[in-house]
């Protein structure tokens, strides 16, 4: 294979120009393979990168027509393969997938004349051009009309990325039918719609080491307010007025996650549907000993299990139900979600102690969770007299080593 591409680009004998082209812009780039690159000027490094793009482009060009013509004349069904892209990626080791984008270039500038001429000039990279052939593929098959569009955003490619071109090319068709344009952006839309309709999944797998993973796919809306809601919890903030602090301003991979595991936590189980005569919260069953301090787990009717201090704290604030067992393995209580404070009783605590209770901590009352002085399962009571204010950090630390009780403020 090196030997055919070798032989392929081997241009010291007249030929065709495009192959002796091709051979001189090689040759041209080695002459400058060992010059050192710090002897250029800022300027210079600038104005060579540009030259660089310009002449990728005017490349891409010349591919894409070379790859387009060799289709139609069975240039590479005559080396025995089954297709161009086929036959590029054995030839070049580029991957299958870059090569059938490569070839779709090609026939998207074989129907685009002025397109394909600006990319020849240097002037349009090939992932504008490939945003122009998907947006003008889109309009109304009028070829006066289709040719009107094209121009514009080949006038707009100078100015705007791929990026930007695939949103203007919605609104090009208002250039020359401004009448029609609406109906057509409002078309594209729902056809939009309907495929991520379509195409909406969720999967999650337990990974064996008390991680849960899974991928999703989500319409455009809906994935919008996953990513507003997430980022609202996971904003430096509200990370800062939990006890929270990071190195960085924009929420990290892995502050996100910690997010929509809080998101998910504290969703209101009241407002899930019912199934099989009973709301979806999560039962987790425990002995009486490990809720009043014990250190044995906990287990959760989704199969997992839960460390004792998780169970105390996820009791107070979470979604769940605590089924308690004494010594012999029988229920002896059956959590009920009147346990958790009411809205009011939340305004009151957030009146009266306006901030979390532990020692020193200023986080406000609206960032905290409501403790029971109390436990619940004691018989506990759900007022305002028996509540105490702990931001989430605190919250956890009050579970795992209760601590001695702190005046009010």
């Amino acid at each position: 294979m090196n030997g055919v591409m070798a032989k392929d680009a081997h241009t010291d004998e007249p030929g065709h120009p495009i192959p002796a082209a091709v051979a001189r812009a090689r040759a041209a780039v080695r002459t400058v393979a060992d010059v050192p690159a710090w002897s250029l000027s800022g300027s210079e490094t600038r104005e060579a990168l540009v030259g660089i793009a310009q002449a990728r482009a005017a490349l891409d060009e010349l591919e894409a027509r070379l790859l387009s013509e060799g289709d139609t004349s069975g240039a590479f069904a005559e080396v025995g393969a089954t297709s161009a892209a086929a036959w590029l990626a054995h030839a070049t080791r580029m991957t299958r997938r870059e090569a059938r984008r490569r070839v779709a270039l090609a026939g998207v500038l074989a129907d685009l004349e002025t397109t394909r001429e600006s990319m020849s000039a240097g002037q349009m990279l090939a992932d504008q051009a490939a945003e122009i052939g998907a947006a003008v593929s889109a309009l109304p098959k009028q070829p006066e009309v289709r040719q009107r569009c094209e121009k514009e955003l080949v006038r707009l490619a100078e100015h705007h990325d791929a990026r930007e071109l695939k949103i203007l090319g919605r609104r090009v068709l208002e250039v020359v039918d401004p009448a029609a344009a609406d109906a057509h952006e409002a078309a594209l839309l729902e056809a939009e719609e309907k495929a991520a309709a379509r195409a909406t999944s969720f999967s999650m797998w337990d990974d064996g080491t008390g991680t849960v993973r899974g991928r999703f796919t989500l319409p455009a809306l809906e994935g919008g307010m996953l990513r507003k809601a997430l980022t609202a919890i996971a904003a430096p903030k509200h990370q800062r007025a939990v006890g929270q602090t990071y190195g960085r301003t924009r929420p990290s991979p892995e502050r996100l996650g910690q997010a929509f595991a809080e998101y998910v936590t504290r969703y209101p189980a009241d407002k899930l549907p019912h199934a099989g005569g009973i709301n979806a919260t999560v039962v987790v069953t425990m002995t009486l000993d490990t809720l009043e301090g014990g250190l044995g787990a906990a287990t959760i009717d989704t199969g997992g299990r839960l460390s004792a201090c998780a169970v105390r704290r996820l009791a107070c604030e979470a979604g769940l139900v605590p089924m308690v067992l004494d010594g012999a393995s029988q229920p002896v209580d059956v959590g009920r979600q009147q346990r958790f404070h009411t809205q009011a009783q939340r305004l009151a605590l957030a009146v009266t102690q306006r901030h979390c209770q532990a020692p020193g901590c200023d986080v406000p009352a609206w960032l905290c969770h409501v403790h029971h002085d109390q436990p619940w399962h004691t018989g506990g009571h759900t007022n305002v007299r028996d509540a105490r204010l702990y931001c989430p950090r605190h919250h956890t630390l009050v579970h795992r080593e209760p601590p001695a009780p702190v005046p009010r403020r």
